[in-house]
């Protein structure tokens, strides 16, 4: 690695860290970033769940030191994501290079046309185990094989089951959905290294970015104006980055 590399690794890793534990989209900065210094797409996958892990740990730590979370809760919703996890990352393993590529690229517009979407306002109690049920937990099953295969955007499908399925308000979404994410990012990562795409030195440097950038989220309550901010930057980046994935 370059020091340019070093710079951009720790630059765009703190962005992705602070924008995945508040919202979603970090990956979609991330991953083509790695490609973008040379991986090939799949060791970028790979490599990217490096900086996921080590973020994630970052902010379910931070979020408990401040007493939010529900280990039973979690528990239950991360089960049927992580053998999702799995068939996914498997599935990633093998996926011709040029697949990938094209289903990065419509995995972005997805989720940049998601985050365009209006916010709904909820009053919600905490979330417990007796409001989940099979149609939740498949939801989790098919979250977590879009996790393990490719983690762009991830976020927002568990806004999408967590946030407007289950009605529970952002704050206790983010607190699941890093739990979720670290839990089963760890089989997928496993799946990855043993098929030698992992770059271990440039995760690394990948993760000390993301991880000053949780370690920052979960300490900022946005406004609304704020959060807005992040998301257009977000959408903006994205955008330059889908033109770069199309063009060349």
């Amino acid at each position: 690695m370059s020091i340019t590399d070093v710079i951009a690794l720790l630059a765009l890793g703190g962005i992705a860290g602070f924008i995945n534990v508040l919202s979603a989209g970090g990956s979609m900065l991330t991953l083509p970033l790695l490609m973008f210094l040379g991986l090939p797409p799949q060791v970028a996958n790979g490599t990217n769940r490096v900086a996921i892990i080590l973020q994630s740990t970052t902010a379910v730590a931070g979020f408990r030191r401040l007493g939010h979370g529900n280990l039973r809760v979690s528990l239950h919703l991360a089960v049927p994501a992580v053998l999702g996890s799995l068939l996914g990352a498997w599935v990633a393993t093998w996926v011709p290079d040029a697949v990938f590529e094209w289903v990065l690229i419509l995995a972005m517009i997805f989720a940049s046309a998601f985050m365009l979407l209006p916010q709904p306002r909820l009053e919600t109690n905490p979330l417990t185990v007796n409001r989940l049920g099979p149609v939740i937990y498949m939801a989790m099953f098919l979250i977590g094989v879009y996790g393990g295969f490719i983690q762009v955007g991830v976020g927002a499908l568990f806004i999408v089951v967590l946030y407007r399925l289950l009605r529970i308000d952002l704050r206790q979404v983010n607190v699941f959905k890093v739990s979720i994410i670290l839990l089963y990012t760890v089989p997928a990562l496993m799946i990855f290294a043993l098929n030698g795409q992992v770059r271990w030195g440039m995760g690394l440097v990948l993760a000390l970015g993301n991880i000053t950038g949780a370690f920052v989220a979960v300490k900022v309550n946005l406004s609304n104006e704020g959060a807005q901010w992040v998301k257009w930057i977000t959408l903006v980046m994205a955008a330059a980055i889908l033109i770069r994935l199309i063009v060349y």
